[in-house]
């Protein structure tokens, strides 16, 4: 291969977003999130944490050893700035006018108070794209309140419907509500990106928690607006759609979904029970709703007698959708997994080779990679970054220092 072949392939290697630089102000989950998407997919993330403190994140997780820091913030460089202070603000502002996105997840106002809000910086870098991601929005009569994903769960219709019919609302193990939002501030940068790259304008793209979650309840609002119907909480299964559920087997639980009329004529074939892929019971998708706890008991009683091997080879001999029910260790033990490289070893600094889940969605000619791990330390790269875009020498980055900018 020829070298500047090879200049090309490296090139095209390093991600979709190569050339487009990121400046992270967010902390916790939805801003930071969103700044690993773009991060994976080649952007290059600066991300701005406070003096001494950092980000929160840095100690979040569970288990002795708080390692989720190193899934968030891979695949970006660390500055300190006290944006609390107008040499903060200034410098920060400096840096912001190097970028071509700017994600915050702030509450509504505080940008504008620190000087550095939408019509400010807009007035003086119009080719600049900013992702605010916040509880409410940023307009309307709650933007002023606090919000976390949780709430946001709350009030976009989440929770309520989430846990079994007899007990109160319960929750995902993950902040679900943070990371949709930062997947829809994600989605909003990269269409911004293509409407620049048409008219040379950036635009402030606004992602409210509430709406995040509200996005995907479905035929929620619709149903109830058309019958009066309100969902409720139905544990493992979701109410007229049988037979999807999660069945016992002699050595674990496994999940089937046969809920269309062809599936279910599979599985009941799967079952050496034919004949109840015709049962008026069961034949039609009206029918399994209105029969489905029957139907998952008979299911349930079929997969006690097997274990969850011999389900799962008649499932797949069938086309039947199915599968085990993963954690961890499952997943890193899986061929698939493996064979498609899902979750990837990175050589941390704190904790040196960490096994994590891979960068997603996949591209063939600019794969997402982790090209750096998470910055060990607030500020690891104050020299390098302040240095480079700023011209700012190691005198200048010491009195900064001694005067708590940075």
């Amino acid at each position: 291969m020829s070298d500047a072949a090879q200049q090309r392939r490296d090139q095209v290697n390093r991600g979709a977003l190569q050339d487009i630089r990121v400046v992270e102000l967010g902390q916790l989950i939805a801003g930071p999130f969103c700044g690993q998407l773009l991060g994976d997919m080649g952007a290059d993330v600066i991300k701005v944490e406070p003096p001494v403190t950092g980000d929160p994140m840095r100690e979040w997780g569970q288990g002795a050893e708080k390692v989720q820091w190193e899934v968030i913030a891979r695949n970006k460089r660390s500055v300190s700035a006290n944006l609390r202070v107008p040499e903060g603000q200034a410098l920060v502002r400096r840096l912001i006018a190097t970028a071509d996105v700017l994600v915050e997840n702030f509450k509504p106002g505080t940008l504008e108070k620190w000087g550095l809000g939408p019509d400010v910086l807009l007035a003086e870098f119009p080719h600049l794209i900013i992702a605010r991601m916040s509880g409410y929005g940023q307009t309307g009569p709650y933007s002023d309140r606090a919000g976390f994903g949780g709430i946001g769960e709350a009030m976009g219709g989440w929770r309520y419907i989430v846990g079994e019919p007899d007990r109160p609302p319960s929750r995902m193990g993950v902040s679900i509500g943070d990371t949709l939002t930062a997947t829809y501030g994600c989605m909003g940068v990269l269409a911004a990106l293509h409407v620049r790259a048409r008219t040379g304008q950036g635009q402030v793209i606004d992602a409210a928690l509430y709406e995040s979650v509200l996005q995907v309840m479905e035929g929620l609002v619709p149903e109830y607006d058309r019958m009066g119907l309100i969902r409720e909480r139905s544990g493992s299964i979701l109410k007229g759609i049988a037979p999807s559920n999660v069945y016992t087997c002699k050595d674990g639980e496994f999940m089937i979904g046969a809920n269309k009329d062809s599936l279910w004529k599979r599985l009941a074939a799967a079952m050496d029970r034919p004949e109840l892929g015709d049962d008026p019971r069961y034949a039609t998708h009206l029918a399994r709703g209105e029969n489905q706890d029957e139907l998952d008991a008979l299911i349930d009683a079929w997969t006690r007698t097997l274990t969850m091997d011999q389900v799962d080879a008649l499932m797949t001999a069938h086309s039947i959708p199915a599968g085990r029910v993963y954690r961890a260790p499952d997943m890193l033990a899986d061929p698939h997994f493996q064979a498609r490289e899902a979750i990837i070893e990175v050589e941390t600094e704190r904790f040196g080779p960490l096994k994590m889940q891979s960068s997603f969605p996949r591209f063939s000619a600019t794969p997402g990679t982790v090209r750096r791990p998470a910055p060990a330390v607030v500020g690891q790269h104050n020299a390098e970054v302040y240095g480079e875009l700023l011209g700012l020498d190691a005198a200048e980055l010491a009195e900064l220092a001694a005067q708590g900018v940075i």
